[in-house]
């Protein structure tokens, strides 16, 4: 079945492939497939999820159909990989934009202390940005992830998965006596606007990370991020009298952002620790999701302010190694970078390897959230994975 779904998938790239590629062999026509066809992959995962929340004026009981994606990938000739991969949503409020594609690059992988990708891909931010979702352990990326690596970002960027548009060098350096590479580097330059959007304002995000290995499954690294997020609308501002307004028709506004981020991680005998801090300054958009070109609301949103941070801490513990997995998460975010808006999850579960290719991941989190009027809250998260 994989097989003619790839066949389908290239089928308009074969039409003049088969026209060129013909010989004949003992009185029959043999069509050859170049070697780039022949090494293309197919691959993809679903997430299907329960989840219940007992928010007072937002509780639920619900199943989902949280994710499914489609990739293809494969060598152009040795030295460049590239990869193509489609996201679908099940979830009602955002089918408008579902399917959409979430990454489309080539890298040249000649030198490992220097690949060059080009594309759409992850931004060099953070740990758990470019994790795998299944692999990631837990029933979604923690808060500060999601609100400052351009999932839901609090700038007011539509949902982008982490991703960008633009260009990145990375590379490993200084190996050891053993061989393991001791430093790891990336820097990249990007739209600022996230997938599928053309750049607004001119003004590139430049993003890089660096860490260092020092002793096996052990990582510790930092993370700097300075651009900006645009948009072109209508909106007013107080002028510089202090009492008259400006009003603006059809103009981009840019909304400065500086980031930076402590990653630490431990990975080793089937265990795994990681924490990571993030902070970020910079206004946001009241509204978010806009289509790009469109002329939309600009006006800022004030209760915000211009900070935040957050900061998570987890473990993962074999009970049954390689099958049963134990695994608790301290989340917590700051939207305005205040302890009044303060959103705690307390996290404990139990993933289980059925195969390797399909699991479950329970949690039950008890919520802190200091923004509401009741503060605290429970909920409960199931997940079916699969990947093929």
């Amino acid at each position: 079945m994989k097989k003619l779904l790839l066949l389908a998938c290239i089928a308009m790239t074969l039409a003049p492939v088969q026209a060129q590629a013909q010989e004949k062999k003992e009185g029959k026509t043999i069509i050859k497939l170049p070697q780039w066809i022949s090494d293309v992959k197919l691959s993809g995962y679903g997430m299907l999820q329960y989840q219940a929340t007992s928010q007072e004026g937002a509780k639920a009981n619900t199943f989902n159909l949280r994710m499914a994606r489609i990739a293809l990938d494969g060598r152009i000739v040795k030295d460049f990989y590239w990869k193509a991969q489609i996201q679908f949503n099940g979830n009602t409020a955002t089918l408008g934009s579902s399917p959409r594609v979430v990454d489309l690059f080539v890298e040249w992988q000649k030198y490992p202390f220097a690949m060059i990708k080009v594309g759409q891909f992850k931004r060099a931010f953070t740990f758990e940005n470019p994790m795998h979702p299944i692999d990631q352990g837990f029933m979604s990326y923690s808060q500060n992830i999601s609100a400052l690596a351009g999932f839901s970002d609090r700038a007011g960027g539509h949902a982008s998965n982490g991703r960008d548009i633009g260009i990145q060098v990375q590379g490993d350096l200084l190996k050891n006596s053993a061989g393991r590479n001791l430093l790891h580097y990336q820097i990249g330059v990007y739209n600022g606007q996230g997938i599928n959007t053309a750049d607004a304002d001119q003004q590139k995000d430049i993003i890089g990370g660096i860490w260092v290995m020092p002793v096996q499954g052990l990582r510790i690294g930092a993370f700097g991020w300075a651009g900006s997020y645009a948009r072109k609308g209508n909106w007013e501002e107080l002028a510089a009298d202090g009492v008259n307004i400006v009003t603006h028709n059809n103009e981009v506004r840019r909304l400065q952002q500086r980031r930076y981020a402590f990653s630490a991680e431990y990975k080793a005998n089937d265990w795994t620790f990681r924490s990571e801090y993030i902070h970020a300054t910079g206004k946001a958009f009241k509204t978010r999701n806009q289509k790009s070109g469109d002329t939309s609301d600009c006006t800022i949103n004030e209760a915000i302010g211009d900070k935040a941070d957050g900061i998570y801490a987890l473990a993962i513990a074999p009970v049954v190694k390689k099958k049963l997995y134990a695994k608790a998460r301290y989340d917590m975010y700051r939207s305005t970078g205040d302890w009044n808006s303060a959103k705690a999850l307390y996290e404990v579960g139990l993933n289980y390897v059925i195969h390797k290719n399909i699991q479950i991941n329970a949690e039950y989190a008890f919520v802190n959230d200091r923004s509401l009027e009741k503060h605290n809250y429970n909920m409960f998260d199931i997940n079916l994975d699969f990947r093929f």
